[in-house]
């Protein structure tokens, strides 16, 4: 199977390399514009409506819009933005942070207009709730069952099956290598685990990842922070260093700029996820008043992804003196820098880390493709089958070698992402009066603005609006 797997990394590395660069940057460049930088004027507003959804209580069956926020949070931020890091600032140098930086700001703009679609195009589901995503606004919409089943498919699969299979894997190396744990027993307690939240539906899985993603991302950055503060004289120099390597005209018209640019978009792009088509899933499940609401929490998302998780990451490589002749990379080169810094105890604390990041990515992956399970099939039995398989793959992905496995996840989501993408561009005209009437209305004074579907020139797929009152929503 060699063969197989050497041309699906071909096909990879272009649509990677060109098709999806070309794509994400040139249509977040273009929602950049057209919402006069919404990821930017209105970062005061994400804060606000942040705090207002903490403390917000959800209906009876609802998610609220924290939780859909916990939800896209568990689901991106993983191993990815620990380990993955350190391989991007060990493999093209400090400047890769800064186009980390950068892409995470363009993306911004994309994540608003995904995730507004998928609140305005967001349906009704049987027992109480919402489900919505890109295969609801590209079937309900634009009229295309065939791509909007493709990617519910693609979907289900690439985050239901594959990447939960990639994570249990994470787990169950980092506790064998930690611990001496046995693969197949850390596999069952994990395919155990999974299957207690993932059985109990998507209002329990919101729950569960409402408490676990605060904790967790909050207990690693104030790792991040502290050794920080040890190191707090050097971190100018570091951040100089960031921004000159970015732009180092001695390495211009070598290798050095160019790995240091591609290496940033890459990791940039894989992990805040923005225009992929993941997180509306997670955004249309919110019980908001108005779409642009969870448009704006989403974009906050992208931010607290790259700006504040994989920076955290990025703070820990390049403050520690000596890291680039370490000969070390990936969690390795973490755990050596807390080791230095803190003491031995932090590799024990990392392996803690690995297991909640890794797991909260499980149960967020399977939220997203139970959505898109409802929108495939809505006979009983094929939910059951689907979570089933799910508990399964955990198994297997925690005993099992998973390097084809790995390659076909890139290539579907690759797809996955430029069928979305083509949607959004067709649809983004939606988002922005949706986004005009939300600022219309805080400008007229009105502190919880309502969306009326009316606002719309074209009401095809709007199934759950307007939101006055609760029979209306059991009706739409």
């Amino acid at each position: 199977m060699n063969w197989l797997n050497d041309i699906i990394g071909v096909i990879n590395n272009y649509l990677w390399s060109y098709v999806l660069i070309v794509m994400l940057i040139g249509i977040g460049l273009w929602f950049t514009v057209r919402t006069r930088f919404v990821q930017i004027r209105c970062i005061p507003e994400m804060f606000r409506l942040m705090t207002e959804g903490a403390g917000a209580k959800p209906r009876e069956g609802h998610i609220s819009t924290f939780q859909a926020f916990c939800v896209s949070t568990a689901s991106r931020v993983g191993v990815g933005n620990i380990a993955g890091i350190a391989i991007a600032v060990a493999t093209g140098g400090p400047g890769a942070v800064f186009w980390m930086w950068v892409i995470a700001t363009i993306g911004a703009a994309s994540g608003f207009v995904e995730s507004t679609l998928a609140q305005i195009y967001k349906a009704p589901r049987k027992g109480g709730g919402f489900v919505g995503g890109p295969a609801y606004y590209i079937g309900n919409v634009i009229g295309s069952s065939f791509f909007a089943s493709v990617f519910a498919v693609l979907l289900a699969v690439t985050y239901g099956l594959i990447f939960n299979s990639v994570q249990a894997n994470t787990i169950s190396l980092s506790m064998q290598t930690s611990f001496d744990f046995d693969t197949q027993m850390t596999g069952l307690a994990i395919a155990g685990f999974t299957a207690l939240v993932i059985f109990g539906g998507l209002t329990r899985i919101a729950k569960v990842v409402g408490v676990m993603v605060p904790v967790m991302a909050g207990a690693y950055i104030l790792v991040a922070l502290a050794v920080t503060a040890l190191n707090i004289t050097m971190v100018p120099e570091v951040l100089v260093t960031i921004v000159r390597c970015a732009f180092d005209f001695d390495a211009v018209l070598g290798a050095g700029f160019g790995m240091a640019l591609m290496t940033g978009i890459k990791r940039g792009l894989f992990s805040n996820e923005a225009g992929m088509g993941a997180v509306p899933n997670a955004a249309a499940t919110a019980d908001a008043t108005h779409p642009a609401k969870q448009g704006l929490v989403q974009a906050l998302g992208v931010y607290f992804d790259t700006l504040v998780v994989c920076t955290a990451s990025a703070m820990l490589v390049l403050l520690t003196p000596g890291w680039a002749d370490s000969g070390k990379t990936g969690i390795e080169l973490i755990q050596q820098t807390l080791t230095g810094q803190l003491g031995t105890w932090t590799n024990a604390f990392m392996s803690v880390t690995v297991l909640f990041f890794a797991f909260s990515s499980i149960i967020g992956n399977y939220f997203y493709g139970e959505i898109n399970m409802d929108f495939i099939s809505r006979h009983p039995a094929a939910l059951w089958i689907y979570r089933a398989f799910v508990v399964m793959m955990v198994y297997l992905g925690s005993v099992a070698s998973l390097g084809l496995v790995w390659n076909l996840a890139d290539l579907f989501m690759a797809l996955m992402a430029i069928v979305n993408l083509v949607a959004i561009a067709i649809l983004g005209k939606y988002a922005f009066i949706a986004l005009d009437d939300y600022v219309s209305q805080k400008k007229r004074g009105i502190l919880n603005p309502e969306f009326d579907p009316s606002v719309m020139p074209n009401h095809r797929g709007i199934l759950c609006w307007p939101r006055h009152k609760e029979e209306e929503i059991e009706q739409c």
